[in-house]
């Protein structure tokens, strides 16, 4: 991996500076369910979803990413490379879930598509797909400790290793894809998320 200069690392604070001035507050998901955010039995609440949750969802997932990206792009060398977050939303069918995963969906098809724009200067644009992960993700869907308890549980059963996924495993899967190591690899999404959209 080419090391960054201080005049781009510079440039790189002042971007982040700049989108740090709209900070995103998480909150439930758009479309999620509050008693049962990632259980197949949820009641169905397609009627409850509003533009603005919509809005909210593309703006910080989608626009949020393709506008970092535009921004960085111009500071890249020849060999750069870009690792964008995906989920394995994109690739399952989740109640309740519906405008995450066409967000992530959007996101991964982003990635081909700039990955096509970017390989002439020699960028390469691939995807890290996280799985359910142990994170307070679910501690933030206002969820009582009953719930989060079910919530997690459910989800764990579903995932075929039978466990949540560390931030210490994406990472390793992040610096795979940043490093030389990947350098035959653009347009790619790298799924780690214990095999619950494979299996």
């Amino acid at each position: 991996m080419r090391p960054i200069t201080p005049s781009v690392a510079r440039r790189l604070r002042c971007f982040c500076a700049a989108a740090a001035e709209r900070p995103y507050a998480p909150s439930r998901p758009a479309g999620a369910s509050s008693r049962y955010p990632f259980r197949q039995d949820s009641p169905p609440i397609l009627e409850a979803v509003t533009e603005d949750q919509i809005d909210t969802q593309f703006d910080v997932n989608f626009k949020g990413v393709f506008f970092a990206i535009q921004k960085a792009a111009p500071l890249l060398a020849k060999g750069g490379s870009i690792v964008v977050t995906t989920s394995f939303l994109n690739e399952v069918g989740t109640p309740g879930l519906s405008i995450l995963s066409a967000t992530k969906g959007a996101v991964r098809s982003l990635v081909r598509s700039l990955a096509a724009e970017l390989a002439p200067r020699g960028i390469r644009v691939n995807a890290v797909s996280p799985g359910p992960m142990s994170t307070p993700f679910l501690g933030k869907l206002g969820l009582s400790e009953k719930q989060l308890n079910e919530a997690a549980s459910a989800t764990r059963d579903q995932v075929p290793l039978h466990r949540f996924g560390e931030v210490e495993e994406i990472a390793k899967a992040a610096l795979f894809l940043a490093s030389d190591g990947s350098s035959f690899m653009t347009g790619s999404e790298l799924v780690v998320d214990g095999g619950i959209s494979q299996l």
